[in-house]
């Protein structure tokens, strides 16, 4: 499957390459609002299911790029683990990326994909309570909050906001 493109991005499928700048946004304080802050041994894991779900479900997480630089500075795209109740449109930011509207144009092209190429019905983002920045690009992308939803991890519950369908998305 090839690269996406958008006005300002190139959503590629993330390679090996991109595990020191992962590494550095997983072991830093940034991932508290995506998991948690991981030692190395749970940083690698993380990457390792990134690169994973790619091999296994035949699609996953894009890295994020700009055109002419092939530095990955986060990850937006379709996510489903085996054990997920439903499909999730999700999004990181690694350090200096966020507040310039990489995340929602991005997730609006990885939507888009999902529903189009992917043939998805639904999504949904899985948000920690307190990240109001993911909650932001929830809302600027049309997605409401959906109390009624199954949780991914009962025992640390999300906020779960529904994304409009492929008949109303924005």
């Amino acid at each position: 499957m090839g690269p996406l493109t958008t006005e300002r991005l190139i959503l590629r499928r993330p390679a090996p390459d991109d595990w020191p700048t992962f590494q550095g946004w997983a072991m830093s304080d940034r991932a508290a609002m995506a998991g948690g802050r991981k030692d190395l041994g749970g940083a690698w894991r993380q990457f390792a299911s990134v690169l994973g779900h790619w091999q296994i479900r035949g699609f996953g997480m894009w890295a994020l790029t700009r055109p002419g630089d092939d530095t990955c500075f986060g990850m937006v795209g379709p996510w489903f683990p085996a054990d997920w109740p439903e499909t999730e449109l999700g999004w990181i930011l690694f350090d200096g990326a966020e507040g310039q509207g990489y995340a929602s144009e991005a997730a609006r092209a990885a939507r888009r994909h999902a529903y189009d190429v992917l043939g998805w019905s639904t999504a949904v983002s899985y948000i920690e309570p307190d990240n109001l920045r993911s909650i932001a690009v929830a809302e600027r992308l049309g997605a409401t909050l959906d109390p009624q939803a199954a949780q991914p991890k009962p025992d640390t519950p999300q906020l779960v906001y529904r994304h409009p369908g492929p008949e109303g998305r924005a």
